[in-house]
């Protein structure tokens, strides 16, 4: 086993420095021509508009506001922390930021033309907000899947230092190697004076001293980020003084506790003297934001029924050509507050297919509470190809639109299931269920019992608008690749 000295990091700190400055450079340069662009669209396509005695209007007020609405949303985006390294590629927080230093880029300039009478063309805003957001967002979005290319070549990766027990450091340690993309590897461990001892490891990660050696490792080893493992590892004193010695090195620290599971908006610290006391907010499941949300179930399932008729007319009538029985399948399921409803799919199985449930059982690839089968005799050639590419759930467009189910929520269990739920799994059922979800696009079939329960319990009590819209955009690219689908 290495030593501390010979510890494999990524790379060398200073290099990780360069490559995080010129990848920084590089998306505020895109930042850039997505302001540029969305403010020629807006001069351009206002052009036609514009009579004679416009011409000085816009030469003198106009040039004035396009350079003072270029550096103000440069500014926002600054401000709200976009480029910070800790967040880009950070997939939901990160857009949420761009958007909302739009957002308070456009409420300002409207303030500022009321006070001092700009008269700011309201077709000029009409085109050069959503234009710029947009672009803004598709180039975080190239960048973040760049980010991601170079992190599996080793680059921009954090090395990091675990302190920490024993088993709470192979939790940590597990995750950030099964989540390269995150951009956190660990290459040493600290581990308490009665669990330390040197040549050990911890999932390949050598052990290299004890709490009392954290601060003079972080330089030796060229680590960027210590993770403190598990909320009982360490006195707050511990955690205190640690943060005291990493000031003057700039390595960032992060705590691993179970609040991991609950999203920052839920998070709050109270200003209590002499304590640092987090308040996290209980889940809510109604008001405003559930308001949108049926709504634009509502809109996009009668937009997506419109639009997909001839491909669910063509799929109902390979159907009916090529196995006796009926189209749909109809299968009772259990909703939001345990109501039950008959969810709709496209039949793809041989009819009777639930009769044989029993001789198969044995035989599933799911997990405890689901029967899941790679290769199942009872589905038919067509249903193949419908369950690899999701086809056979698009009828659940008709649950959505009836308010049965959401486009996006936990997966909806049956009965059989929901009869052997506790209290904690028991919460799934206090939103809908949804056509597609966290547990559907991190693996599908392929996770375990305990990983689609995690992942279904996380959606329910820290769901967001926008990171619906991220759950839908990983859908469309896990159905075309038809992961973990069977």
């Amino acid at each position: 086993m290495q030593s501390a000295m010979t510890t494999p990091s990524v790379v060398a700190p200073a290099e990780r420095e360069r490559q995080w400055k010129r990848h920084i450079w590089r998306i505020a340069l895109t930042d850039l021509a997505a302001i540029v662009t969305a403010e020629a669209a807006a001069i351009v396509l206002r052009l036609p508009w514009y009579g004679p005695e416009d011409a000085l209007h816009w030469s003198a007020r106009g040039v004035l506001v396009t350079a003072g609405l270029l550096v103000g949303w440069m500014w926002a985006l600054r401000l709200m922390r976009t480029r910070d390294r800790r967040l880009i590629g950070a997939g939901p927080d990160e857009y949420s930021r761009v958007a909302l230093a739009t957002w308070w880029t456009f409420a300002v300039l409207g303030l500022v033309s009321f006070v001092f009478k700009l008269n700011l063309a309201r077709s000029y805003v009409a085109i050069a907000l959503p234009v710029g957001l947009v672009l803004l967002l598709v180039g975080r979005f190239v960048w973040r899947r760049a980010l991601l290319r170079m992190r599996l070549r080793g680059e921009l990766q954090a090395a990091v230092l675990v302190v920490g027990h024993r088993h709470r450091a192979e939790d940590l340690i597990r995750n950030l190697q099964e989540h390269v993309d995150i951009g956190y590897r660990p290459v040493a461990v600290c581990a308490p004076g009665a669990e330390y001892s040197r040549g050990d490891d911890v999932l390949g990660v050598p052990i290299v001293g004890d709490f009392s050696q954290v601060p003079a490792l972080i330089e030796e080893l060229g680590v960027d980020t210590v993770a403190v493992s598990g909320y009982d590892t360490v006195t707050a004193d511990f955690v205190r003084r640690l943060g005291w010695s990493l000031e003057p090195t700039r390595t960032d620290l992060l705590l691993s506790s179970p609040l991991a599971e609950i999203a920052g908006p839920r998070i709050m610290t109270a200003p209590v003297p002499g304590a640092r006391l987090v308040h996290v907010d209980a889940p809510r499941f109604s008001g405003p934001k559930y308001f949108v949300k049926s709504l634009v179930d509502t809109v996009a399932a009668a937009v997506l029924l419109a639009v997909s008729a001839p491909l669910m007319l063509g799929v109902a009538i390979a159907i009916k050509a090529t196995s006796p029985g009926p189209v749909l399948y109809r299968q009772k399921r259990v909703g939001k507050d345990g109501r039950p409803f008959v969810m709709y799919k496209f039949r793809s199985m041989d009819t009777g297919a639930d009769t044989r449930l029993d001789e198969l059982a044995e035989r599933s690839d799911g997990n405890a509470l689901l029967f899941k089968m790679r290769d199942d005799p009872r589905v038919t050639g067509v249903g193949r190809w419908m369950r690899r590419f999701s086809v056979d759930e698009m009828p659940q467009l008709l649950n959505v639109l009836r308010g049965e189910m959401s486009l996006v929520g936990p997966r909806p269990p049956l009965e059989s299931e929901v009869s052997k739920y506790d209290d904690a799994i028991s919460r799934r059922l206090l939103v809908k269920p949804g056509m597609t979800g966290l547990w559907q696009v991190s693996g599908r079939s392929d996770l375990s019992l305990a990983e689609s329960i995690r992942y279904d319990l996380y959606y329910v009590e820290n769901w967001s608008i926008v990171g619906d819209l991220m759950i839908l955009w990983r859908t469309i690219r896990a159905v075309v690749t038809g992961a973990g689908a069977y």
